[in-house]
């Protein structure tokens, strides 16, 4: 096996499938196969970092594209895809680069791919792809800090393939996961990728909504725990997913909301358009907020989407952050991860005490107890002290 592209998917994947599969990693980013091959997580991941130090895995890393092309029987994608917002649609250029160079070396390469991708991608790469015989879609449901874990013991395996290569596939990675009574569906390709985009974009929609509620509850001075507790005993209902915060953010339910958006373009709809703009209403709200408190330095407490992660793509904190620099307040950043003077032209403060310090309110979208000292400083919309 070869997997191309390590960041959390790929990185996961592969030490997944290096327990019982002899597996070489590749990706372009050299600092990152020098880590690996210190034996050094280039994220923060419990059980990524784990399997690493311990070595678990049978995985080698490598920067040698045809190296990783010969050594693999399928060749496993899992290159980023980023939206494209001058193009409304996900950039898949990395795995379009990845087969065409690919099939230059070895002409009967197999692909499964693991990046996100549009609804009816893969139809179109076979017909810009003719060659190629096997391309199958198997779409991750992974958590950013948890990509491991969620590897091996999946809440399911999605195969968007329903011909005998399927079976193989479906077993090769049923022999590496932890809970072999995970359940496997085969789907068509489209449906697969269909799987993907409406699973984020209904978890989105629950992000959303309780975002709405207590936006809700903040305008008429209510209890938003107590609203989210007395709904959550609804076993319909239950109670994931309901914790308010300053909008979902993240690598991927923000791109994949906005995609399966654009998939809806000649399809009837409302709701999921109303999900992306929900987003984007409930940050200008909380940056109203705190504006109300008429600060001129506000400190931002980490610019990480969630506890237990070094990730701050897309993170809902950045958005708010540029709406207060719009009405002139001057922004100080306290981010452990970081080790530069400044971050997107924002003063980051290495010293959590000088931080508390500098900053007339602290915003942050999880709570720490390492801010109990500074409590009344402190802005967020952390009901439940959790992610």
């Amino acid at each position: 096996m070869s997997v191309f592209g390590l960041g959390y998917v790929g990185l996961a994947n592969s030490l997944l499938l290096g327990q019982h599969e002899d597996v070489v990693g590749y990706d372009i980013d050299s600092r990152k196969i020098a880590l690996l091959e210190q034996g050094v997580s280039p994220l923060v991941d419990e059980y990524i970092e784990k399997f690493i130090k311990e070595k678990r895995s049978n995985v080698r890393y490598t920067s040698d594209f045809e190296q990783a092309v010969l050594h693999g029987e399928y060749l496993v994608i899992a290159t980023p895809t980023d939206y494209d917002e001058s193009t409304d649609y996900f950039n898949t250029s990395s795995i379009e680069d990845v087969i065409g160079k690919a099939i230059q070396i070895k002409a009967d390469a197999k692909f499964i791919i693991k990046s996100t991708i549009p609804i009816g991608y893969v139809a179109n790469l076979k017909k810009q792809f003719p060659s190629v015989k096997t391309i199958i879609f198997c779409p991750e449901f992974l958590r950013e800090g948890t990509a491991l874990y969620d590897n091996l013991y999946p809440s399911r395996i999605i195969i968007g393939n329903t011909t005998d290569a399927a079976k193989e596939v479906a077993d090769l990675f049923l022999r590496n996961v932890w809970d072999k009574e995970a359940p496997v569906l085969y789907t068509g390709e489209t449906e697969a990728e269909a799987i993907k985009l409406f699973a984020n974009t209904y978890l989105a929609l629950r992000v959303a909504y309780f975002n709405e509620l207590d936006t809700f509850a903040q305008m008429h001075g209510l209890e938003s725990r107590q609203i989210i507790e007395g709904m959550g005993f609804d076993p319909r209902i239950g109670t994931h997913y309901n914790n308010p915060s300053f909008g979902y953010g993240g690598y991927c339910l923000p791109k994949d909301t906005k995609q399966l958006k654009q998939n809806y373009r000649q399809v009837p709809e409302r709701l999921i358009s109303a999900i992306v703009e929900s987003n984007d209403v409930r940050k200008d709200f909380v940056a109203d907020k705190i504006m109300e408190k008429n600060p001129k330095t506000v400190g931002v407490y980490r610019l990480t989407m969630k506890h237990g992660s070094d990730n701050f793509r897309y993170s809902a904190i950045q958005d708010i952050m540029k709406r207060l620099q719009s009405k002139g307040v001057e922004i100080v950043i306290y981010e452990p991860t970081l080790n530069a003077p400044h971050f997107n032209g924002i003063q980051l403060v290495h010293s959590l005490e000088d931080f508390k310090q500098s900053a007339e309110i602290i915003v942050a979208n999880r709570w720490d107890e390492s801010l109990s000292d500074v409590a009344h400083k402190v802005h967020t919309h952390d009901v439940f002290v959790r992610d």
